[in-house]
């Protein structure tokens, strides 16, 4: 099965007198077209505006949190929510009893 993974913003905190964004909070949303999981978490930009805040778009925002996470962390992420899916899919522990 192909997996997808979205990375989405979720919020944006900023200064309001510079509109400078100094965290962004993003969220991952990955299926095997069957099972959903996903990842929330936030980060902090450090730096100039480059692009006013109202022409800031969900691709410009993500683009920012996967520059700061690097390609190697964007990775490890995305293994994280497979294998998540793996073990949906195919589970390794189960609860009950047998009664």
């Amino acid at each position: 099965m192909t997996i997808t993974h979205t990375w989405d913003i979720a919020n944006l905190e900023r200064e309001t007198a510079t509109g400078r964004v100094i965290t962004v909070h993003y969220t991952v949303s990955s299926t095997d077209g069957v099972y959903n999981t996903g990842a929330y978490g936030s980060i902090g930009l450090d730096g100039e505006v480059v692009t006013p805040f109202s022409e800031l778009t969900p691709e410009i925002c993500v683009g920012w949190v996967k520059d700061q996470f690097g390609a190697e962390k964007v990775t490890e992420v995305e293994a994280a929510l497979e294998a998540q899916l793996a073990e949906m899919s195919a589970p390794t522990k189960a609860s009950g009893t047998p009664w």
